[in-house]
């Protein structure tokens, strides 16, 4: 049970950890695109004031969670050393999370964006997961 707890801490950490810092890389490299989308929409979130979101950069977003969720769903199976439980308990954590950061955020993106965001974390860490195969 301690396993799956570490595997699923680790994961959590993991899916925070890559989610900044590709965030981060992404405004680096294309500060007056992404940068100052990203930007206008923290200071927006900050000062409750009118947003209009970039939908590519919406779906870049769908597509950052993904392949974040399957890597922390892979790496909470691996410490784990198991590769149902831990990726399960991951994505719960996740879609709890997610659900409560969408919803501070949902007068500045689509819903279908907030639905989407939060409906692949569960599925693609149990994905991750199952890539790690079962002892």
């Amino acid at each position: 049970m301690l396993k799956i707890v570490l595997g699923v801490v680790a994961g959590f950490v993991a899916w925070s950890i890559l989610w900044v810092g590709s965030d981060q890389v992404l405004m680096m490299a294309s500060p007056k695109w992404y940068g100052a989308h990203q930007l206008g929409f923290e200071k927006a979130v900050t000062n409750q004031e009118p947003f209009s979101a970039d939908s590519t950069i919406l779906i870049m977003h769908l597509f950052r969670n993904a392949i974040i969720s399957i890597m922390s769903g892979f790496l909470a199976a691996f410490v784990a050393g198991e590769n149902k439980k831990s990726p399960l308990g991951l994505g719960i954590i996740l879609l709890i999370v997610g659900v409560l950061v969408e919803a501070m955020a949902w007068n500045y993106a689509p819903a279908w964006y907030h639905i989407v965001f939060v409906l692949l974390l569960v599925p693609m860490t149990i994905i991750g997961g199952k890539l790690k195969q079962a002892p």
